[in-house]
């Protein structure tokens, strides 16, 4: 190379970028002194998830979600269809069934009635199963959809589209999206809290996941007995003291790092730390139940079985909404029942009605009914035809993401209604179709949150909870 060659590639930006680094820290500082921050001595306080104001006035400021994980029978538990019984043991014609994907079954499976008794509850006379009788006691603050349908037919890509609006994994679930849109109210407990019973869910820790936003609006996992959460004690010999004192010695090494970087991502990790030392004295205290009336606790059904695990959990929910707590999921498995659907049905709803009843009750009984949305459902339903897993066993029923039922009640929502209308079998819907999307857009809504601008962007990509879909249901709304 020559000296000609030389001066030829030599470009300003290549003479800015290797020789005049002190030119580029100088505009640097003066951007930085702009900001406030070339003299920022301390850690700033940051905390991610600290109240914002929603899109517009709110109906709700909390939500409830109780995941019935499985797939629970939508014709044996909230949708009566005596046609049902009229055609048990027949087969349905191939016209009504070639087009329909079924899991194990084939379309020429016999249609299987259903043994359960419905009445009407409420002024509206909605009609449920005798298998949930506490559930329809509360029939005039619930808003009842029959006619909800999913595109997913097996367990972890229906789980993950109904909690995250996506059958793939890997996207933040409507915890996530809550907390990310509002913050929370909760300075001791996390924004977005999870509570497990049953069996594990199919698609387990997908169905709180922060997918590709930051941890921090992930879900946290309680336990409703001991420690509520693994490791948050102090182990032997380390007091309060010096774990306050660790805490301290934690946060002056990251301003130390924050003076050098100016990462404000410095910030929100001290913050944790932070949420973590509260939630040694706030999680034991959320599990003392001591302050609550025997006729309180014997209605969730705590300190007997079946209910005890599971009205631990739904009182654990009240008392964190109560808190502050934004989003509170009890996933509750596995409502699968490929075999002796009425038997295991009937067990599930025994270890389950009578807390959600109590949780309804209660919350209006104190006022939070109002300003807190509960939501009950699974992924998709049930077939109306039977699946027969062994000659010597009582038939189940096969995945139906084409219809099935869940409902709403509380902050927002009009209750004391049914919307949507599926065949005489139960087979197809109707009247009022409502897609996953749809009732995700109708949470936010009631939340304050417009689901199309409720946008992250990631990889160059602007991503929402309703994918490119989702309209309200305004039927649902109060």
């Amino acid at each position: 190379m020559n000296f000609h060659d030389f001066q030829r590639i030599q470009t300003r930006r290549h003479f800015f970028k290797f020789a005049a680094g002190g030119i580029e820290t100088i505009a640097l500082a003066h951007l930085l002194g702009q900001d406030g921050r070339a003299t920022q001595k301390k850690l700033p306080e940051v905390n991610p998830l600290a109240p914002r104001a929603p899109h517009f006035a709110p109906k709700a400021k909390n939500v409830i979600f109780l995941l019935q994980a499985g797939g629970p029978s939508q014709m044996d538990l909230y949708d009566p269809k005596p046609e049902l019984q009229k055609r048990h043991g027949q087969a349905l014609p191939e016209s009504m069934t070639k087009d329909l994907p079924f899991v194990f079954i084939k379309p020429s499976a016999k249609v299987l009635g259903s043994p359960r008794k419905f009445r009407k509850y409420g002024e509206n006379g909605t009609e449920f199963s005798d298998y949930i009788p506490h559930i329809a006691s509360r029939a005039d603050d619930i808003a009842l959809i029959r006619s909800m349908h999913t595109e997913a037919f097996n367990h972890h890509p229906g789980q993950a589209m109904l909690m995250s609006g996506s059958t793939m994994s890997g996207r933040p679930t409507v915890g996530s999206w809550v907390s990310y849109g509002l913050g929370s109210e909760a300075n001791d407990l996390p924004a977005f809290v999870v509570l497990n019973s049953g069996r594990g869910a199919s698609a387990g820790s997908t169905n709180w996941s922060s997918g590709f936003m930051p941890s921090t609006y992930q879900g946290v996992n309680f336990r409703g007995y001991g420690d509520p959460i693994l490791y948050l004690k102090n182990p032997p010999g380390i007091s309060k003291i010096s774990q306050r004192a660790r805490i301290d010695t934690i946060r002056e090494l990251n301003e130390a790092h924050y003076q050098n970087t100016g990462d404000l991502e410095i910030a929100s990790r001290i913050h944790s730390y932070e949420l973590a030392f509260r939630m040694q004295t706030a999680g034991p205290e959320l599990l003392d139940f001591s302050n609550e009336s025997q006729t309180v606790l014997d209605s969730f059904g705590i300190g007997k079985e079946p209910t005890n695990a599971y009205g631990t959990n739904c009182l654990l929910a009240r008392r964190m909404v109560e808190r502050g707590v934004r989003f509170v999921l009890l996933v509750h498995a596995s409502w699968d029942h490929h075999s002796a659907v009425d038997k295991n049905l009937g067990e599930y709803c025994d270890a389950t009605d009578a807390p959600v009843g109590a949780l309804l009750g209660d919350l209006k009984q104190r006022g939070l009914l109002d300003e807190t949305m509960v939501v009950w459902g699974g992924e998709f339903g049930r077939t109306p035809m039977g699946q027969f897993e062994r000659v010597d066993e009582a038939p189940g029923r096969d995945h139906h993401p084409g219809c099935f039922s869940m409902w709403a009640a509380g902050g927002g929502i009009q209750g004391g209604q049914v919307i949507g209308r599926t065949d005489d079998i139960g087979l197809n819907i109707t009247e009022d179709p409502v897609h996953i999307h749809d009732l995700q857009a109708t949470m936010l809504h009631a939340l304050g949150l417009e689901h199309t601008q409720l946008t992250y962007s990631f990889m160059g990509r602007d991503f929402r909870l309703t994918d490119v879909g989702g309209n309200i249901v305004k039927k649902l709304l109060a």
